[in-house]
């Protein structure tokens, strides 16, 4: 690719191969509004699980600047109930972080209640709508064996 005298080289940046695998998994039959507000909390749960997932800010050409982001992309997918239990009980057998939104936090209003809600449940009996794991690749497709890609 030629460029004219003087500008700037065109910036040439090599796809970054992940070892890890991160994996939002939602409830079906969740309204939409739903859908994106439990993706949200838990790819915010996935960013602080681990030093190095959050990259740089970014910068416009204008010189503004914004949050940065996860490094790695996320899969969204969709299970039964039965199948995000399942998950759930593969992931912590195999100690891969993951993050939980329970259908009672739909109808909290703050962290603290959050927490309190989850915390009142056994793990077991949890009415999870969603959970997100970031684990080795390999380990992260047997968690979610079953689940599909969100339409």
């Amino acid at each position: 690719m030629d460029t004219a005298p003087g500008a700037p080289a065109p910036v040439v940046v090599e796809p970054e191969v992940f070892d890890t695998k991160v994996v939002v998994v939602l409830r079906e039959g969740l309204l939409p509004w739903q859908e994106l507000n439990v993706t949200a909390f838990l790819a915010s749960g996935i960013a602080a699980s681990a030093p190095g997932l959050v990259g740089e800010p970014y910068r416009d050409a204008d010189g503004g600047t914004y949050l940065p982001m996860l490094r790695q992309p996320v899969l969204v997918m969709t299970a039964t109930g039965e199948q995000l239990a399942t998950a759930r009980a593969k992931a912590a057998q195999r100690e891969v972080p993951t993050a939980v939104y329970t259908r009672d936090l739909f109808s909290t209003g703050h962290d603290a209640a959050n927490r309190a809600a989850v915390a009142a449940v056994a793990a077991a009996d949890l009415d999870l709508v969603g959970l997100a794991v970031r684990g080795p690749r390999n380990a992260v497709d047997r968690i979610t064996k079953g689940a599909r890609l969100h339409p």
